[in-house]
């Protein structure tokens, strides 16, 4: 079998590699020339742990190439996938130009039967649309040549995303033809023969279960960092919190960590269109209304808690940052909290250095040269007046406690992942501050109330 995936960024590159690894013949199309080029030369744009390997694998082995001519790639397949980007318009919805090209370009070359796959993130009602497109291209070509469109929403975690692939929950697919199915059966046969469920459905269905899976997920994630801020002000602990509802089966111990918000490319995009979607459907998404707001304060907690530590005057102050990608095993910084947490400290005349295994590099995209970058972690607390864990890389989780309370000016520790045991650190001379724990015995001057 021969596949066509359109875009080659996070999703596009991840399910190519995947299909590959299984032995379907994949080529990856993208309009960005330098990108093709550097893809054929053996760089990869983004960083996922395993993904350069096995691009190089199959490359290798002649079962996935890349191109920026869609019409030769198109040439005897079978499937095309749609993984482009569909970034979010200024009222919240996703633009869906880039799906729109795509099946336009499609139905312009494509000379037999085709299944056009969406495996963008699209709102609901975009498939009739990717429809139309290619139908119109083929009117203006006067030709008749059948095609499906079905929906195949990703699920991928970065950081995990070549073992979500392979080894997925879940596999949903939604389709309108028999055809239809039987290819996306094949397609996707050696990932069912492990146990791994495809779930069939409508294609309105399966557009909507992906954003309802990121919102669920989003929902939880704000909740557990609502509750800790109220743990904060009655004295309770929210890591104890945490275990306790977290046994209980039906609400599981997933999604519940505390911490400075969600980001990345998902949860904030697709939140912010299925609250568009209701609206223009007359409907209030209350409870996501409710979970955007709630992460877009806790995305400035840590900031408020560096603030008030040092009484509202961080002029000349120097902050130490650990982490600065969205979460650990990624470069990638759309939405990082760390973004909204920086930019504050600068305003507040602060001087931020900061360190980052993977993402310094993305983060000079966004701060250029206003703060400084270090690639050694301990390099970062050198004269610093405190330090701040923005993201739980694993190499955070068991530093020297006495290298770092040597370097400090002052041993004091932002912890906005709560990846310490406050009494260890406590013994070990610090005034810590973490998310949803009275950490002081004067808490309420750390609080925000």
């Amino acid at each position: 079998m021969k596949v066509t995936i359109v875009g080659s960024g996070y999703v596009g590159l991840v399910t190519g590699a995947c299909f590959s690894e299984v032995g379907i013949d994949v080529t990856c199309v993208d309009i960005d020339q330098k990108k093709i080029e550097n893809l054929n030369n053996g760089i990869i744009p983004i960083y996922e742990p395993g993904l350069e390997e096995m691009i190089t694998r199959n490359m290798k082995k002649g079962r996935l190439s890349f191109t920026t001519n869609i019409a030769e790639a198109l040439e005897d397949s079978e499937v095309l996938f749609i993984s482009v980007g569909t970034p979010p318009d200024e009222d919240g919805s996703a633009d869906l130009k880039y799906v729109l090209a795509v099946a336009r370009d499609c139905g312009k070359h494509m000379n037999d039967y085709m299944l056009v796959v969406t495996k963008s993130t699209v709102p609901v009602g975009t498939s009739k649309k990717v429809k139309k497109a290619l139908q119109e291209e083929l009117d203006k070509r006067n030709v008749d040549i059948e095609f499906d469109v079905a929906s195949n929403p990703e699920f991928l975690k970065e950081g995990a995303a070549i073992n979500d692939f392979l080894k997925p929950d879940r596999i949903v697919v939604g389709l309108d033809s028999q055809r239809a199915e039987d290819l996306m059966t094949s397609l996707y046969n050696p990932f069912t023969l492990n146990g791994h469920p495809v779930i069939f459905m409508d294609i309105v269905s399966a557009e909507m279960t992906k954003y309802a899976a990121n919102a669920m997920l989003a929902t939880k994630i704000s909740f557990i960092n609502d509750i800790a801020n109220l743990c904060e002000i009655v004295g309770a602990d929210i890591n104890k919190v945490r275990k306790g509802i977290g046994s209980d089966s039906r609400i599981g111990p997933k999604f519940i960590y505390p911490g400075i918000g969600y980001g990345g490319s998902c949860f904030p995009k697709d939140v912010q269109a299925l609250i568009r979607t209701a609206s223009e459907n007359n409907y209030d998404l209350q409870v996501l209304k409710a979970v955007e707001a709630v992460n877009k304060y806790q995305k400035l907690v840590l900031f408020n808690k560096i603030n008030t530590y040092f009484k509202g005057d961080l002029k000349g102050k120097t902050i130490g940052i650990w982490g600065l990608s969205f979460k650990p095993q990624t470069d990638d910084m759309r939405e990082a909290p760390s973004l909204y947490i920086i930019d504050s400290l600068l305003k507040a005349g602060a001087h931020v250095k900061a360190y980052d295994p993977v993402a310094n590099n993305e983060a000079k995209h966004h701060f250029g040269d206003t703060i400084t970058y270090y690639d050694e972690q301990y390099e970062v607390l050198i004269d610093s007046d405190c330090l701040a864990i923005l993201t739980e890389w694993p190499e955070f989780k068991f530093p020297s406690f006495k290298i770092i309370k040597k370097l400090l000016t002052e041993p004091v520790i932002f912890d906005g992942r709560n990846i310490y045991d406050r009494e260890q650190i406590k013994r070990n001379g610090f005034e810590y501050f973490c998310i949803g724990v009275n950490t002081t015995d004067d808490s309420d001057s750390i609080i925000i109330k």
